[in-house]
C-alpha cells in the first residue's frame, strides 16, 4: 500500500512538474517556450519513470526473445520452471534466445501453439523467474494500462479504451462474386486465382451449404466465412443443375495489387503506422491506446498494481493495441501445458 502511494505520488509530481516546468516567468515568453517539455510527454522518460515501481514489481516476469540475435517479441513467465507465454507469429525459424533483467541471454525453447489466439509456449532455461501475477478484478474503460520490459521503466502506458469483445478475422475469400440479381448465393464470376476458380466451380453454380450449414442467400455465406483466417478451409456443396457436389475451398487474404484486394479498402491505409502480422482473429480482446510496434507484443498488460490485466497480443492501428484478457490467456495456457504435460510423457515413454 506504501509503495503504490509513494507510486501515486510521483506520478502526480511528475505530471505536476511536466505543466510547470521550463515556464518563462517573463510575460512577454512566446508560446512555445511554454509547451510541455517532451521528456513528459506519456511516452516521455520523466513519465515513464514516474512508473518505475510498476516495472520494479514485473520486470523479473518478463523476457525478451531474439531469434538470431533480432528481438522480435517480449515474453510472460507464467510457471516458476521457466514456461513462458508470447506472440505465436512473430517468432520465426532460427535461434532463439531470451534476455532477462539481470541482463543476461540463456538459451529458450519453443513448446506449442494455441494457432486460433496466437499464442505459443515457451520453456526459458533459467533459474530465479517470477510468474506473473494474474489481476483477478474486472477491467475499466480509462483505467491506466502499463506495458512494463526487463528494464528498470516501463516501455509505454497508455488507457484501457475497450472492454474486451470479440476482434473478428482479416476479412478473407474463397474468389466467388454473386449474382446481386437474386438473393440466391448464386456465383456470377470467380476471382482469378483463387481456391474456387481452382476447385473448377463455374458461374451458374449454386452454394447451398458451407461447412454443412444449410444457406439460402448471399448473406449467409459472407457472414460464415467472415469466422475464418485467411489459411483456414471451408467445405462449400454446390448445386450445378441437377448435380451436386462438395468442394474443399481455402480462404486467402488477397495482398494489395492482387486480384480480390479492391474489396478491402478499409484495410488499405494504416496511416503509416507497423502493425502486427497477425493483427485480428481473437475469441476476446481488450483495447488500448498504448502506441506500442510489434516487437514489444507477447508481454503482459498490467495495472497500477503490476498485476497482468492482459497479453498483449497485437498492434492493430496507428493507435490501438489489443491484449488478451487474463482469464483467456489463462485458460491458453492451461491447453497448452496440459499438451506440452502429454508430449513430455509420450517422449519419455518413447526412450
Amino acid at each position: 500500500m506504501i509503495d503504490r502511494l509513494l507510486f501515486i505520488g510521483h506520478l502526480f509530481l511528475a505530471l505536476i512538474l511536466g505543466g510547470c516546468s521550463r515556464v518563462s516567468p517573463a510575460q512577454e515568453s512566446p508560446p512555445e517556450d511554454m509547451a510541455l517539455p517532451r521528456t513528459y510527454f506519456r511516452s516521455g522518460e520523466e513519465m515513464l519513470r514516474a512508473f518505475a515501481p510498476v516495472s520494479k514489481a514485473t520486470r523479473n516476469s518478463i523476457v525478451k526473445l531474439n531469434v538470431d540475435g533480432e528481438t522480435v517479441a517480449l515474453g510472460t513467465v507464467v510457471d516458476a520452471s521457466g514456461l513462458a507465454l508470447t506472440k505465436a507469429s512473430e517468432i520465426r525459424p532460427g535461434k532463439l534466445t531470451c534476455w532477462l533483467a539481470s541482463d543476461k541471454e540463456v538459451k529458450a525453447e519453443l513448446l506449442c501453439f494455441d494457432e486460433a489466439e496466437d499464442v505459443a509456449l515457451l520453456r526459458v532455461q533459467a533459474a530465479g523467474l517470477k510468474p506473473i501475477t494474474w489481476a483477478a478484478g474486472d477491467v475499466t474503460e480509462g483505467q491506466w494500462a502499463i506495458t512494463p520490459g526487463i528494464a528498470s521503466t516501463p516501455h509505454a502506458v497508455g488507457i484501457i479504451s475497450a472492454l474486451p469483445r470479440r476482434i473478428r478475422p482479416e476479412r478473407a475469400l474463397i474468389g466467388v462474386q454473386f449474382d446481386f440479381g437474386t438473393p440466391l448465393p448464386r456465383i456470377r464470376g470467380l476471382i482469378e486465382g483463387m481456391s474456387a476458380e481452382r476447385a473448377g466451380l463455374k458461374p451458374g453454380d449454386l452454394i447451398a451449404a458451407v461447412n454443412g450449414a444449410t444457406v439460402t442467400n448471399r448473406e449467409q455465406v459472407v457472414e460464415i466465412l467472415r469466422d475464418f483466417r485467411g489459411g483456414q478451409t471451408v467445405t462449400v456443396h454446390v448445386q450445378r443443375g441437377a448435380d451436386q457436389f462438395d468442394k474443399v475451398l481455402k480462404l486467402i487474404v488477397p495482398q494489395p495489387g492482387e486480384p480480390g484486394a479492391e474489396w478491402f479498402p478499409e484495410s488499405a491505409v494504416n496511416l503509416g503506422a507497423e502493425v502486427s502480422r497477425r493483427a485480428k482473429g481473437f475469441e476476446q480482446a481488450l483495447e488500448h491506446d498504448t502506441v506500442l510496434p510489434p516487437w514489444l507484443c507477447g508481454g503482459p498488460l498490467v495495472n497500477l498494481d503490476g498485476q497482468a490485466i492482459g497479453l498483449n497480443i497485437a498492434r492493430a492501428s496507428r493507435v490501438t493495441t489489443y491484449a488478451l484478457p487474463a482469464a483467456l490467456v489463462q485458460r491458453i495456457f492451461a491447453k497448452l501445458n496440459a499438451r506440452r504435460a502429454q508430449a513430455d510423457k509420450s517422449a519419455a515413454n518413447a526412450r
